[in-house]
């Protein structure tokens, strides 16, 4: 078991990715257990009984598991940030003194300890740098256009370099997956991450994910699940935004739980409103629901023809910030038949919109109004 696993870990590194812990431990029930919590964050280790077997892996590994059985012999260790003593004796004064010997900033006793040290394999394999910036989409009515405009920012995102996830939070929707054209793409859908709780590898989700347009997608396909719960949105997304970039969810009218949860990791909201009275009155409804859960909403109109409604003036309405107004797009109807995405042609009037709105995330990190 143990060459094996040694094994996959080289064959991780040779292939471009984050290498796993050094679990250092003789003690074979210690060392299944880190194997366990290993596979829980989704991390490969490299195994050595009692002494790194390998040049420079101590050195170079993410993160350093030593088990207190093996604490004594490698006191004369080269210091370094990252290692972790791991025992079970929770009544035992001198576990403290053993981990300074070897230069361990934290101690992990398990069981107790066990939540506490997945996140900090998870974090150490998948690295831990800024958010994402995560970006709400939802419509002031029904047929608003907010998926498009989900779509069209994820698009916008990817074509300007940055890491991008697309997540559709409407069950009720049909997919983005067949907005973007690629409902036939490999890749998991939201039915298999239904039950998902606690933490989700990042680069696992992100891997698993169909690749449209230069973006992962998570999408919700045709079957008949048609809800997931809370716990795996909060899952779900968190793994999204530990991987940093920019992550935009589609969020459906109707919120129930996981749409809640949904909102309360949200950065921005963008409430997509057509010009017109009766989506102004029930776009007033949805702004006071969301209102109570994400403090940062602004508003985005769609010009109609003939409303004579002006974006200030429903802005004003509504109690919100302006983020910008979109003007009909020519052609879109024919581009999505086509399988071309929302914002795919540059020059178009969503594509001009996306580029404006992350030019002022990259300016300020908020994506302000102008």
């Amino acid at each position: 078991m143990t060459g094996s696993i040694t094994s996959d870990w080289r064959t991780d590194a040779v292939a471009g990715r984050p290498g796993g812990p050094l679990v250092v431990t003789e003690d074979e029930g210690l060392l299944d257990d880190l194997l366990r919590l290993c596979a829980a964050a989704g991390a490969v280790p490299e195994v050595a009984q009692g002494m790194p077997a390998r040049r420079g892996s101590w050195e170079s590994a993410p993160l350093v598991l030593v088990g207190d059985d093996c604490a004594a012999r490698l006191g004369g260790a080269m210091r370094r940030e990252g290692v972790v003593l791991v025992g079970r004796d929770q009544d035992d004064p001198g576990v403290w003194q053993r981990a300074v010997g070897i230069g361990a900033r934290n101690v992990a006793l398990l069981p107790d300890g066990e939540s506490w040290l997945v996140d900090r394999i998870a974090d150490a394999v998948e690295g831990v740098g800024s958010p994402a910036l995560t970006v709400g989409v939802i419509g002031g009515r029904g047929g608003a256009g907010a998926s498009t405009l989900a779509c069209a920012l994820a698009v916008g995102a990817a074509r300007a370099g940055r890491r991008t996830m697309l997540i559709d939070g409407d069950p009720l929707g049909g997919g983005l997956d067949v907005l973007l054209g690629g409902e036939k793409t490999e890749g998991l859908r939201w039915p298999a991450f239904a039950d998902s709780r606690g933490r989700v590898a990042g680069r696992a989700l992100e891997e698993a994910l169909p690749e449209l347009h230069a973006l992962r997608v998570l999408s919700w396909d045709r079957g008949d699940c048609l809800a997931v719960s809370s716990d795996a949105m909060r899952a779900v997304l968190a793994a999204a935004r530990r991987r940093g970039g920019a992550v935009v969810v589609d969020l459906p009218r109707r919120l129930d739980d996981a749409a809640v949860e949904a909102l309360e990791q949200m950065d921005v909201g963008l409430l997509v409103v057509p010009a017109e009275l009766r989506a102004v009155a029930a776009a007033h409804r949805v702004a006071s629901l969301v209102g109570m859960v994400l403090s940062d909403l602004r508003l985005v109109t769609r010009a109609q023809a003939g409303s004579g409604l002006r974006g200030e003036e429903i802005a004003n309405l509504l109690g919100l910030p302006l983020a910008g107004e979109l003007p009909p797009e020519p052609g879109l109807s024919d581009a999505l038949l086509a399988g071309r995405p929302p914002g795919s042609g540059e020059r178009g009037p969503l594509a001009r919109f996306c580029a404006e709105f992350w030019a002022r995330t990259s300016a300020d990190g908020t994506g302000a109004p102008a």
